[in-house]
């Protein structure tokens, strides 16, 4: 009847741990938590791995709200979700403060930052 009722789902511990558990996942919220927001082709070109794989991946973390996202234009941009428990928050925090040294987060952070024309880029320069 044009009035959405927006209603908050709470997110298990097995829910969070097994969206944690796949490298791919991880990576990419790994990289959401260094970056205000992201774009599919940035996380694309910085965990070097397809879009429709990393699509289907982020698409899993939205339905279980740990990240929202936005179109702007061509783009489709993803953050982690403001809404998300603080006890979900901590964890994500302290994972990346935890692994911010590995080589696997490292390489990710170098290669997002050399990545060419990012979006975020050229609408600054706009």
């Amino acid at each position: 009847m044009g009035c959405d009722i927006y209603v908050r789902v709470e997110i298990s511990p097995e829910n969070l741990f097994a969206a944690l558990s796949n490298r791919t996942r991880l990576r990419c919220l790994m990289l959401l938590m260094h970056h205000d927001e992201l774009c599919v082709c940035e996380l694309t070109h910085a965990v070097n791995m397809a879009q429709p794989h990393i699509s289907r991946h982020l698409a899993q973390l939205r339905d279980l709200e740990l990240v929202t996202d936005r179109r702007d234009g061509l783009w489709i941009y993803y953050k982690i979700s403001p809404s998300i428990q603080s006890w979900i928050k901590a964890v994500l925090q302290a994972t990346a403060k935890g692994i911010e040294h590995q080589p696997q987060f490292e390489s990710d952070l170098a290669a997002l930052a050399q990545m060419p024309n990012r979006p975020g880029l050229q609408r600054c320069a706009n």
